[in-house]
């Protein structure tokens, strides 16, 4: 816990004292479970399943305009950019055709600020939903990694080992969440993509 209670409080009614004992068991087992989810375990957690987004055929995408996404607004940075950087910097700024999808929000369009490196400005992109863009590929990577970690209260029920009845308790069950999502345009995979195809 993280703060212990400084006294019980009294009960009279020793069947009042065995259900405030039994609280205050399954608060702690509750507690050490919350205390035990580290980021590792949640990054281990399973991805939510959603509904798949409706793809576009190569057809539309040859008839669709090309946009190319610029920021919207940027801002300096004081800091200087580290040469050590420079070619992962110029891999990351190459523009790739990607379509965001906006998980949460089926359709709307995505606003995020990018510093993918230090020394580099901060921008403001808008991102149309569910329509090929061209932008920088440290854009498409931020977009792809954006989900959260859904925790849960899950009731479980066990027999006591005593036979006296039954047990309830509750844990904390967690599922990882894809709120926004990239997805690289070109159906042919490259070696020169990267990991996530961007």
């Amino acid at each position: 816990m993280s703060q212990e209670l400084k006294e019980k409080p009294k009960v009279s009614n020793s069947q009042a004292q065995k259900e405030l004992d039994k609280a205050e068991e399954q608060f702690k087992a509750f507690d050490e479970n919350v205390r035990s989810l580290t980021l590792d375990r949640m990054n281990q957690a399973p991805k939510q399943e959603s509904e798949p987004e409706t793809k576009l055929s190569s057809r539309e995408l040859s008839r669709k305009q090309d946009i190319y996404l610029k920021p919207e607004r940027s801002i300096g940075s004081r800091e200087p950019f580290n040469e050590n950087y420079r070619k992962e910097y110029e891999f990351a700024k190459e523009y790739v055709q990607f379509i965001a999808y906006h998980k949460e929000i089926t359709g709307e369009t995505i606003d995020m600020w990018t510093k993918p490196f230090a020394g580099m400005a901060c921008e403001w992109w808008k991102v149309p939903a569910n329509k090929p863009v061209w932008g920088p590929r440290y854009l498409a990577e931020q977009i792809k990694r954006c989900s959260y970690h859904r925790l849960t209260m899950a009731q479980n029920v066990s027999t006591g080992a005593d036979g006296m009845g039954q047990y309830f308790g509750s844990m904390a069950v967690d599922t990882t969440v894809q709120r926004l999502d990239a997805e690289p345009v070109s159906s042919r995979k490259s070696i020169f993509m990267g990991a996530n195809n961007f």
